[in-house]
């Protein structure tokens, strides 16, 4: 449930504003009440009760800012402040953000739509915003030093423009930007097109959110702002999974997914069950003779895309990062492999000497999932979460898109584990294996050989049914 609090009251709080560029007639009125949000679900689309009307989008995790609207303007209020962000259930990080969340609220306004935004700093250093990807005044752009002074601690600062191209878009600090994102500042900015557009389908679910990373150690709480590549939680929204919430949608709907990544690396976002297309990038929407399908898009640093799909095939379907370590929590990167290695003797005798000592890996990474291990206070398993046939094995960045015949328009509750039609799930085999026939002798099709004359050709494998430890040539 969205929370207000006042921070300022009167027209005589605004004669501490100080613009961004010449504004004088703003400071003519009382600032907008900032809107927190402390809660780390997905918040209900939030319909424009004023302004033009359009379909909002739906921030995974998140939350849209509310504004009001002042003499045809519409105003809204960032707080930049240390904020408390759960991650998933069991592990909170201290973070910095927007209105009591890391990310920041999603802004929505309409193209055409003059806005303003005011941003008050309530973090122990300066700060400022840039608006990623805008066309906008210069001295609007929010990069400290450059284009204006930067927000000192407790003052408040006024951006106003015109939303002049619709599409997706970002906001971060571009001060001391190594610490300020690699805490958490950031959010999403979204305009929607004014009338009917080209190039812009009209979908039923509007789904967006950034990917972000951060390097905390098993039981502290604050990221180390240093880390370059070696992050250990890879988050969508600052959430991992099991945290992540599902994106639930009905069967047949036209869905739009908006992802931003503000991490230091890039990544191929994947999705199962269903063929997309890139219909947009911050640099606005793509022509449709320039589509292809996809099932995975790669999105690098400092970009967005937007794929858009038909939901057309029921079930649980699996979305994520295709790095296979981005999809683990609280990750160690100077672990060495100890697949196949039997160190059960010593273990035994560390054991005698530190009780709760334990070894991982000797069989696969999958042995994690398996283990009550003690961990560290306020850490993630690296392999967490069930489904309704047993662990998923999966961390980060990975979540599952619910296709549903029974969802209604507009719901985007959870409807639970899709219940699979009898005979559509994979099953162990429990009759007599016949031996392959791989050559014609044997009743098998054939083939003729393309080796060079006087080669071997012989193939040796493994038979079913022999040890399954024991590796073929």
């Amino acid at each position: 449930m969205v929370s207000r609090r006042q921070f300022f009251r009167g027209a005589g709080a605004v004669t501490a504003a100080v613009s961004a560029a010449s504004v004088s007639k703003v400071a003519l009125a009382a600032l907008p009440e900032p809107v927190l949000q402390a809660r780390p679900d997905t918040m209900p689309p939030l319909l424009p009760g004023t302004g033009r009307p359009y379909q909002p989008v739906v921030t995974l995790n998140g939350w849209t800012l509310p504004w009001r609207m002042n003499q045809g303007v519409k105003e809204f209020h960032l707080v930049a402040e240390p904020v408390l962000r759960e991650l998933a259930p069991g592990m909170k990080a201290h973070l910095w953000g927007y209105n009591g969340q890391s990310p920041g609220p999603t802004i929505e306004v309409v193209e055409g739509d003059r806005v303003r935004i005011f941003v008050t700093n309530k973090l122990p250093e300066h700060t400022s915003i840039h608006w990623h990807g805008q066309r906008l005044p210069n001295g609007m752009d929010g990069v400290s030093g450059l284009t204006q002074k930067a927000i000192a601690p407790g003052k408040t600062y006024v951006y106003e423009f015109v939303a002049r191209r619709p599409g997706t878009f970002m906001y971060h600090p571009h001060a001391d930007e190594m610490t300020q994102m690699a805490m958490g500042m950031m959010g999403f900015w979204i305009t929607h097109p004014k009338s009917r557009h080209p190039q812009i389908s009209e979908v039923d679910r509007d789904f967006c959110f950034l990917l972000n990373a951060f390097d905390i150690e098993p039981g502290s709480a604050t990221p180390k702002i240093m880390t370059m590549l070696d992050f250990n939680l890879w988050c969508w929204n600052s959430r991992v999974f099991p945290g992540i919430d599902t994106l639930n949608v009905r069967l047949g709907d036209r869905v739009r997914i908006r992802v931003g990544n503000l991490t230091m690396t890039n990544h191929p976002i994947h999705l199962h069950g269903h063929e997309f297309e890139v219909t947009g990038t911050d640099g606005g929407p793509v022509p449709r003779s320039a589509r292809w399908p996809e099932v995975t898009t790669d999105i690098a640093v400092g970009q967005m895309r937007q794929i858009e799909f038909l939901a057309d095939e029921p079930g649980d379907w699996a979305f994520h990062c295709h790095k296979s370590h981005h999809t683990m929590n609280a990750m160690g990167h100077g672990v060495p492999t100890m697949i196949g290695v039997d160190h059960s003797e010593v273990v035994k005798k560390i054991g005698k000497l530190i009780p709760d000592y334990m070894v991982m890996g000797e069989r696969g990474m999958a042995d994690m999932a398996e283990m009550e291990m003690a961990l560290p206070a306020n850490t993630l398993p690296m392999m967490t979460g069930q489904g309704p046939f047993g662990g998923v094995e999966m961390g980060g960045m990975f979540s599952v898109l619910k296709v549903r015949k029974e969802q209604k328009p507009g719901d985007y509750s959870d409807p639970g584990w899709y219940r699979h039609p009898r005979g559509e799930v994979a099953f162990e085999w429990a009759g007599a294996l016949r031996e392959p026939r791989r050559f014609a002798a044997e009743g098998g099709g054939s083939m003729p050989s393309q080796a060079p004359e006087g080669a071997s050709t012989e193939l040796r494998a493994r038979k079913p049914g022999g040890s399954g430890n024991k590796h073929s040539h």
